[in-house]
């Protein structure tokens, strides 16, 4: 249900605004920034709560969001018309207002879901064996590997062949439904792991002092574990006192920038930072690549298909994660991932100098941009279809409307050369082969975290870490936006390519300084492992 809102709300944003991104862009500007800005608060209660309050909370709220967005939006797919005339048009964009807002409300709701389950729940469930933690994660990121397919697949299906209404119906009589059988699972996986009513913040710190012992560092865990403990006990006498009007105020900023120092002070903050570092790309299959692609005469069926091909990528990464954290041990499976991903993404860079690129450095990145600001040009219109004049894109490539190559009634001795498709080819082909050291490292980092982080820390640190990877995710928006023409693309490529780097950098520098010489004694284990063979009952929290 999540997956098929986070696919169909855009595209009803877009029906709603008349075939326009207006809506989508300030969606997708208020869901970063609140993460953003929200995360660690977030995670501190989170942290504060009992595990089932938060699972509980969080999922009836996301849900009912969902409902109640849905519901919404049926209402003005109805009454469109008499809205815009209701008030001069000021009800329709209250309306909309309202959609975004409960939209952002789910997804922040959505958060807190996947920090208390994903993040604290199934290390609980986990105990100390942490091979039954690495295939949990693998086998959690293989279903959302499945549902990122499936679930845009059945929205668009109904969409297609019935209409926006009826998808928001479906969507929301599905998240009813999906609500009260997720709620009954969290509740027998409750029952059945009595280690998850137990929250206490000594025992889980004393516990983290003694599994950090066996690990693969034997002092910077510990230094980690020292500075969450004096913050910890540092609290203490304030939440005895009387909290005034004034302290209730700026409670939330306090939670920030404390999660925001708890969160540098980890151990594994470069490994956080690393993984951050990977939202700052182009390199994805999201709507700007899939724009991008559109402009070198990609169809829509071909995309579908790369899509799919980089989602058998992914789950093979997840495969790739299990074996190689067998083999070589945690914090080297990381290194090795990060590798295998950037040696795929050197394919990207080189597409980019490649036939058939459009990048043009005599054409300025920012030319599209300053014309619309600077010297008032106006927006584009929707035309209506007699009126519509045959595009030709900037790289040459007639506008494939309706599948056709060349314009309806031009000359095909005059018509444009086609765009050579050995640039497109290999930048697709390093995106989709790079997924599978993605997806790895991606898991190792997770595993990292939730090993290395205390308990009574997990929720906020997690939180911290998403506004992290939303910041950077944020910020390649923004480089896009300044920059959105075809021929700056390969720019976009190369800036993404470099902080890819860098953020496998800070990676390499993390694990040099938790193995120091053992980094590259490969094909063994982490020494300090915890063996896989823990005895079953043995379910005490990391």
């Amino acid at each position: 249900g999540d997956r098929m809102w986070h696919f169909a709300v855009s595209v009803f944003l877009v029906e709603l605004y008349g075939n326009s991104l207006l809506l989508t862009a300030v969606y997708g500007l208020v869901v970063a920034g609140s993460v953003l800005l929200l995360g660690a608060i977030i995670g501190d209660w989170v942290d504060k709560n009992s595990r089932l309050k938060v699972a509980q909370t969080s999922l009836v709220v996301q849900n009912a969001s969902v409902i109640l967005c849905g519901i919404i939006l049926m209402i003005i797919f109805l009454f469109k018309t008499e809205l815009l005339t209701l008030y001069h048009g000021w009800l329709l964009t209250m309306c909309y207002i309202l959609v975004i807002t409960i939209a952002n409300i789910a997804n922040l709701a959505s958060t807190a879901t996947a920090i208390t389950i994903q993040r604290d729940w199934i290390v609980v469930v986990a105990g100390e064996d942490r091979s039954k933690l690495a295939d949990m994660n693998a086998t959690i990121r293989r279903i959302d590997q499945l549902t990122n397919i499936l679930a845009p697949m059945a929205v668009g299906q109904i969409m297609t062949f019935g209409s926006p209404m009826i998808g928001c119906g479906f969507i929301s009589g599905w998240n009813l439904m999906s609500m009260c059988v997720e709620y009954l699972l969290l509740w027998k996986v409750y029952q059945k792991t009595p280690t998850l009513a137990l929250k206490s913040a000594k025992v889980e710190e004393s516990e983290l002092k003694q599994l950090n012992a066996k690990k693969e560092s034997d002092t910077k865990p510990a230094e980690g574990v020292q500075l969450i403990e004096k913050d910890v006990t540092g609290f203490e006498p304030q939440q005895e006192k009387e909290i005034s009007c004034a302290a209730r105020v700026a409670e939330p900023f306090i939670t920030f920038r404390d999660g925001w120092v708890a969160y540098y002070n980890q151990p594994v903050f470069l490994a956080g930072m690393g993984l951050a570092f990977l939202y700052m790309t182009v390199l994805g299959f999201d709507c700007i690549t899939t724009g991008y692609a559109y402009t070198q005469g990609l169809s829509g069926s071909v995309l579908s298909l790369l899509m799919g091909a980089s989602a058998v990528t992914g789950i093979m990464g997840t495969v790739a994660f299990t074996w190689l954290r067998r083999r070589c041990g945690l914090v080297r499976t990381g290194l090795i991932s990060g590798v295998a991903q950037f040696a795929c993404l050197v394919l990207c860079a080189i597409s980019v100098f490649m036939p058939g690129s459009p990048m043009d450095l005599t054409v300025s990145p920012f030319a599209d941009i300053s014309a619309r600001l600077f010297e008032s040009e106006p927006l584009p219109t929707i035309a209506s279809p007699e009126d519509k004049p045959e595009m030709v894109f900037a790289t040459g490539m007639p506008n494939l409307l309706n599948g056709s190559t060349t314009p309806a009634n031009s000359d095909p001795e005059m018509s444009p050369e086609p765009v050579p498709l050995i640039s497109v080819s290999l930048l697709f082909a390093g995106v989709i082969a790079a997924r599978v050291g993605l997806w790895s490292f991606d898991l190792t980092v997770t595993q990292l975290l939730q090993e290395n982080v205390v308990e009574s820390e997990r929720g906020i640190i997690n939180g911290v870490q998403n506004s992290m990877n939303y910041l950077l995710d944020l910020l390649h928006f923004i480089m896009v936006i300044l920059a959105p023409n075809p021929e700056a693309f390969g720019l976009l490529v190369l800036i993404s390519v470099s902080f890819v780097a860098m953020g496998h950098i800070m990676y390499f520098r993390f694990a040099q300084k938790t193995l120091g010489k053992q980094l590259f004694v490969c094909c063994t284990p982490d020494p300090k492992a915890v063996s896989d063979s823990s005895p079953p009952g043995n379910t005490s929290t990391v």
